[in-house]
């Protein structure tokens, strides 16, 4: 490499190394401090974490929100430099302390996810059946841009489902990927030596095509849950195993479209979905709130505010995650795979 181009490469480090910094102090610089911690919104604690009051009221009649927030899987909590956007512990936290909780006389449930894992959705359906049985409290579910697959089947149990005018929802049914580079291995002369116990000890395997009878196997790890999906529906919302199949083809539905076919009861905002939920049990002086993270240090609350700043960006963890984690195959309730 001759020294221009060694000198533009320099260039380029250098420019790269400046926007970042510029970018990191521009945020740092509009940042609201303030709105870090408000003292006069930490009501207390609990087992999910703080308590911030969303709306004054009864102390004794609460409603709590909890606000699902992308794709449902359990990846963790964040560290000081990797902030995560669905905190899976966290969500199930918040959902034991209102099991605990008899100050808590109502749930809105705030639903904006594609879905994801059939494990950590199932995790999230048992929880709120949980309340739904020992509490016996009212559950109202607000969807935002999204409430699809997974996220659905945690919405379906719900005592009234609200979705907004725009969004999408459905895509009720179950998906399995896996990654054939079997010919382009074979095309850079890459060959791979297997030892295995039994036939199907690879099945799916990432090297070689699917025989027939691994195709029909997975097959059945699906179908079974799809079958579970089709179950919740039928319970949450009263339809037929036929009326529950014949909207659950995978496909995505407008709001309007999910309540012509009865996935949804009304079209409204979370605000719309929060009044309702007053109205309709006597809750007008209940106090609302949303539970938060706390922890006994700062070190938590810094660390998300760190990695907003200075970590990988989402589509950066994405592909980190692509190119160093090694997953099997899973059953997902997830739209857009």
């Amino acid at each position: 490499m001759n020294i221009k181009r060694w000198l533009a490469l320099l260039g380029a480090v250098v420019l790269l190394v400046v926007s970042i910094g510029m970018n990191s102090l521009i945020s740092i610089a509009s940042f609201d401090w303030d709105a870090v911690v408000d003292p006069n919104e930490l009501l207390g604690t609990s087992i999910a974490g703080s308590e911030n009051m969303l709306e004054d009221g009864d102390v004794d009649n609460r409603i709590a929100v909890i606000t699902v927030d992308g794709a449902i899987q359990d990846v963790g909590s964040g560290s000081l430099l990797s902030a995560v956007e669905y905190d899976h512990n966290f969500t199930l936290n918040q959902l034991q302390s209102v099991l605990e909780d008899d100050t808590i006389k109502a749930v809105q449930l705030h639903v904006d996810s594609p879905g994801g894992g059939v494990y950590e959705s199932r995790e999230l359906y048992d929880a709120i059946m949980e309340i739904k049985e020992q509490r016996d409290i009212p559950i109202y579910v607000s969807m935002g841009s999204m409430a699809a697959s997974g996220g659905y089947y945690i919405a379906a149990p719900a005592d009234k489902i609200y979705a907004y005018s725009e969004t999408w929802t459905g895509s009720i049914g179950v998906i399995m990927q896996g990654i054939n580079y079997g010919q382009l291995a074979e095309d850079y002369g890459i060959v791979f030596e297997t030892l295995k116990s039994g036939p199907y000890k690879d099945i799916m395997s990432s090297t070689r095509p699917m025989t027939d009878d691994e195709r029909a196997i997975m097959q059945t790890l699906v179908d079974e849950a799809y079958e579970d999906f089709v179950d919740v529906i039928e319970a949450g919302r009263g339809m037929s195993e036929a009326q529950v199949k014949q909207v659950a083809d995978g496909r995505i539905y407008t709001a309007s479209q999910a309540k012509e076919n009865g996935l949804v009861d009304e079209i409204g905002s979370q605000e719309d979905t929060l009044a309702a939920l007053k109205a309709d049990f006597d809750l007008e002086d209940a106090m609302v709130f949303e539970y938060g993270y706390t922890d006994e240090s700062w070190s938590s609350l810094l660390g998300v505010k760190v990695a907003e700043f200075f970590g990988p960006s989402a589509e950066e963890r994405v592909l980190n995650k692509l190119l160093s984690d090694y997953e099997a195959p899973r059953a997902m309730y997830l739209y857009g795979e």
